[in-house]
């Protein structure tokens, strides 16, 4: 199953450099925050334990303080040529605007790096991926109660992000992290876009293709020259809803190898997503699913909508996070 599932998942990070303004010149963007001031910390103050994982543009890497002993996550950005530095000085904006919302991985600061790269400083979610969890998990879908608090934080994660004009425009298993306290948090904003204006339309061919919504592949076909990022953001979440809740990736029959042309007429031209009837799945999820997956982006709910849906919107919610503590728990026991 692991091999399957790295096969299926191509890494499909294609920028296509900037797009033109009104006046057919090249965007500006702004040269790269300054790092952290020196009373802060320095990319020396760390010892690298382990490799964490490979994000856009990035190494992460687990890391300790020196003197206090502390653990974060450590992502070192190449900025080595003009493309690249443009790249990081995005992702490093983004994370400094949307550092204070709990349901969004924390920035706790940026440091110059060796090489003339940039390192930034995150909060470590221990228990990985939501991607790398299922794999611990053998394959065996998440239950529906810890499935709706995995949902509802991301949402509120969303929201935080499209209220600050950021869409995320690669949400996927992979980059919903999780802690042991049961926390979910958005990460890796490596292709993630600040929506200037509120006509502005998102162009750049960019983020994983296996978790991109329709109009992504041909915004002409949606009757426009771009995109809306926030209603792709929903696209991934509903595919990453039922990804977990089947246990596996669902555009695709079982077992196939998939490649870009078979994701790409599976998501354009295939039959609506939908929890298949053989898998068990209260009206309520489906419907939420459903409500993610409208192939027409006009139609597809907004966070705002989501947040009130009856999957996501039970009163107690004491129950939904106690199901998400409990699995780790169970994940936990079960290490050797």
């Amino acid at each position: 199953m692991a091999a399957v599932r790295e096969r299926r998942l191509p890494q499909l990070t294609l920028p296509l450099g900037l797009p033109a303004d009104g006046r057919g010149s090249r965007l500006h963007l702004p040269p790269l925050p300054p790092p952290a001031s020196s009373s802060e910390h320095h990319f020396s103050d760390f010892d690298k334990l382990e490799v964490l994982g490979h994000g856009n543009g990035g190494i992460v890497y687990k890391v300790c303080h020196r003197i206090t002993a502390a653990i974060y996550a450590l992502k070192v950005l190449n900025a080595g040529d003009p493309q690249s530095r443009r790249h990081a000085a995005r992702e490093v904006e983004i994370l400094r605007r949307a550092a204070d919302h709990p349901s969004v991985v924390r920035c706790h600061g940026v440091l110059p790096a060796p090489s003339g790269d940039v390192a930034v400083l995150l909060e470590l979610m221990d228990f990985g991926s939501l991607d790398s969890l299922q794999l611990r998990r053998q394959a065996q879908p998440i239950p529906e109660p810890a499935l709706s608090a995995i949902a509802r934080q991301a949402l509120l994660g969303l929201s935080y992000l499209h209220s600050l004009q950021i869409a995320h425009r690669d949400i996927k298993p992979s980059n919903l992290l999780i802690n042991a306290a049961g926390e979910v948090k958005i990460a890796d904003f490596g292709v993630g876009k600040i929506v200037r204006r509120a006509l502005d339309k998102c162009v750049s061919y960019v983020g994983t293709c296996a978790y991109m919504s329709p109009e992504r592949f041909n915004p002409a076909a949606q009757g426009g020259a771009g995109y809306d990022g926030y209603a792709g953001d929903i696209w991934g979440l509903g595919l990453t809803i039922m990804e977990l809740g089947m246990g596996r990736f669902p555009l695709l029959p079982q077992g196939e190898r998939p490649d870009w042309a078979a994701l790409m007429w599976a998501i354009c031209f295939g039959e609506t997503p939908a929890i298949p009837d053989s898998v068990e799945a209260s009206p309520e999820l489906r419907d939420f699913v459903s409500q993610c997956l409208q192939k027409d982006a006009a139609k597809r709910w907004t966070v705002a909508q989501l947040l009130d849906h009856p999957f996501v919107s039970g009163k107690d919610r004491a129950s939904p996070e106690l199901a998400v503590r409990e699995l780790l728990v169970d994940l936990d026991c079960d290490s050797p």
